[in-house]
């Protein structure tokens, strides 16, 4: 009997801590969950990932896109500002119409009243009497009518005027209307182009990190970069074919078109777009407008030293395309990189 008792003791014990240990045990979820905050609290990431890094054409595409965003705006502001002279000069006609008609009418409405006030005093008994007594009525009886003709002539007169005030008011009106719609139209425009003026800074403040970081990691073995150049002018694309002879050897005295010295690429850079120059930094040096470091831009050449006897062809945010010397090829360089003596803009 006492046995017994003891195995159902056992049992029952047994049970208790089967059921303990189930009640204990930490579900799937939570196991994961307190994982994913260990990997956080350790610094370890556990499933974001970092974002791709835009490559180099990537935000030359955006850079060029914004671009074609700006030059977009910049016509519609343009044809915003034709329609605003227009509306204007709508605005002003009004006025002066108006201001005519007005006094037109009061010319008008003195008339009337001279001629009113004057029938008047002629009519009633004195008109009766003046045609019983009179020696011609037909005279007194054609007088009577011209008068009336005139009364009614005036009093024509009067309405078309005050006709026409009605219509240059509105004229008017509208063309005030007009005027401040495209005004608003205007401060729109401004708007959205600082908007993308900004966002284009710093794309290309992207782009040019980029560009230098990329110069600079193959400093030891010169490799081709390309970079956009921004703008439509002749300097702008002196400065695309300057970069299409990365990598060609510095000779000295050559002009191309397999290698160049550094006037020399100058010169067939811009002889590439129908602009004769010089090859001899000194002729270069005032062969343009001078202009500051400030100043520059892509295009524009930059020189080097008191005596002048580098250039390079800037390509933006401090940065050149130039043959520097002898056992190197062209490439690009920051224009700090040399004593700085100032920027010549050969064409716009």
């Amino acid at each position: 009997m006492k046995r017994t008792r003891n195995r159902g003791r056992e049992s029952a014990g047994r049970n208790a801590r089967h059921r303990e240990h189930r009640v204990r045990r930490p579900p799937h979820k939570v196991v994961i969950a307190g994982l994913a905050f260990a990997a956080l609290l350790l610094g370890t990431p556990f499933t974001a990932t970092a974002e791709p890094k835009p490559s180099l054409q990537e935000l030359a595409k955006q850079a060029e896109k914004l671009h074609t965003e700006i030059e977009t705006l910049s016509e519609q502001y343009n044809g915003g500002r034709v329609k605003l002279k227009q509306a204007q000069r709508a605005a002003e006609s009004a006025k002066k119409t108006l201001a005519v008609s007005e006094s037109q009418l009061a010319e008008r409405r003195t008339k009337a009243t001279l001629l009113a006030q004057s029938t008047y005093m002629a009519g009633g008994l004195a008109s009766a009497l003046a045609f019983t007594q009179s020696s011609n009525p037909d005279t007194f009886l054609d007088q009577a009518t011209t008068n009336y003709a005139l009364q009614q002539q005036q009093s024509e007169e009067v309405a078309q005027v005050s006709k026409a005030i009605e219509t240059a008011q509105r004229a008017q009106a509208s063309a005030k209307a007009r005027t401040d719609e495209v005004k608003d139209l205007l401060a729109d425009l401004g708007d959205r182009r600082t908007k993308i003026e900004r966002l284009v800074k710093r794309v290309e403040s992207d782009l040019f990190t980029e560009v230098r970081s990329q110069a600079g990691r193959n400093r030891g073995s010169r490799v081709r970069v390309n970079v956009p150049i921004m703008g439509s002018g002749k300097a702008a694309e002196a400065a695309r074919w300057a970069l299409t002879q990365q990598l060609k050897p510095y000779v000295w005295g050559a002009e191309g078109p397999n290698s160049f010295d550094c006037s020399g690429l100058v010169m067939w850079a811009y002889q590439k777009v129908g602009i004769s120059l010089p090859h001899y930094t000194g002729d270069q040096w005032t062969a343009g407008t001078h202009v500051s470091r400030s100043e520059l831009r892509p295009g524009d050449l930059v020189f080097f030293y008191g005596d002048l006897h580098h250039v390079g062809i800037y390509i933006g945010a401090g940065l050149m395309v130039h043959a520097p010397q002898t056992g190197d090829v062209i490439h690009i360089a920051p224009i700090d990189n040399r004593p700085f003596a100032g920027g010549v803009r050969i064409a716009d």
